[in-house]
């Protein structure tokens, strides 16, 4: 029970929760079985304890060297060797499920676990750090569209406003850990671009992703009243934070607007009136 709740930690829960109920809800909006939605989100959520406990595992060395004394690789609840193993079986677990719901659900969601798997193995300490974000993100739409029948890739508008969304989600969670990723040696495109400027881009991003949503709205003749009152929120979230940046350093405010303004794009995204395949 203890290694147990040692991997959960490890998982990265609170993300691995939300990009689940994310994945959940964006079934229902495909209009997804019940069978097929719970599914998808039990694949997913393989999917995203592989990626946080491959992510801890792999930065185990680093984390000791700077005292996250929060990770429970570091206190020693859980070897490496175990992380590894749990994070494999769930990798292989997410694959299988994946599996059952079709060919392309297979083979998008394996690129994204991909994408995902090398940011934490290698990308993360490049320029190139953002890039699984926008591509993992990219493609998530697109795993509920793929597990219906028939399979469709999401619309064009989805597949931005995904990409979008990683961006912003990449560019805010390192703005916490800038210092410590310097002591270890971590230049990922954030820390190469400084907290300032990555702050802002990340609030520019929010600001396209809810662009694309509310495109895809408009384009189906569908933006109504909830729609635009979303937009609207993640425009003046997505603007307070560029504003602020500019007047003064990222602080704790900033990571709360964008993550706020992150969170309402997804709300945004599952909620859109417009054509969700393609």
């Amino acid at each position: 029970m203890i290694t147990l709740r040692a991997l959960w930690g490890a998982s990265h829960p609170g993300p691995s929760v939300v990009v689940t109920v994310l994945a959940l809800a964006l079934g229902v909006a495909a209009g997804l079985d019940v069978w097929r939605v719970a599914l998808l989100a039990a694949a997913v959520l393989c999917g995203q304890l592989s990626v946080g406990i491959s992510n801890d595992a792999i930065d185990a060395d680093r984390d000791r060297a700077v005292g996250r004394d929060d990770k429970p690789l570091v206190r020693g609840e859980v070897t490496t060797r175990t992380a590894w193993i749990a994070a494999l079986i769930a990798l292989g677990a997410a694959l299988v499920l994946s599996a059952f719901l079709g060919l392309g659900m297979l083979i998008a969601h394996a690129v994204a676990l991909v994408s995902a798997w090398g940011y934490n193995a290698w990308l993360k300490s490049t320029a190139l750090s953002i890039v699984p974000f926008i591509v993992s993100f990219g493609i998530f739409p697109s795993l509920a569209t793929l597990s219906a029948d028939p399979p469709a890739l999401a619309a064009a508008w989805a597949w931005v406003a995904g990409g979008a969304l990683g961006a912003a989600v990449h560019l805010t969670n390192v703005l916490p850990d800038l210092d410590d990723d310097r002591r270890t040696g971590v230049r990922g495109f954030a820390h190469r671009l400084g907290a300032r400027p990555a702050a802002a881009l990340a609030g520019v991003a929010v600001l396209l992703g809810a662009g694309a949503v509310f495109w895809g709205a408009v384009d189906a003749g569908a933006a109504g009243v909830l729609a635009w009152v979303l937009f609207a929120a993640v425009a003046a979230l997505a603007l307070a934070t560029v504003v602020r940046v500019l007047v003064r350093p990222p602080d704790r405010v900033v990571f709360r607007l964008v993550m706020a303004a992150a969170l309402l794009l997804a709300v945004q995204l599952v909620t859109s009136p417009g054509a969700f395949t393609a």
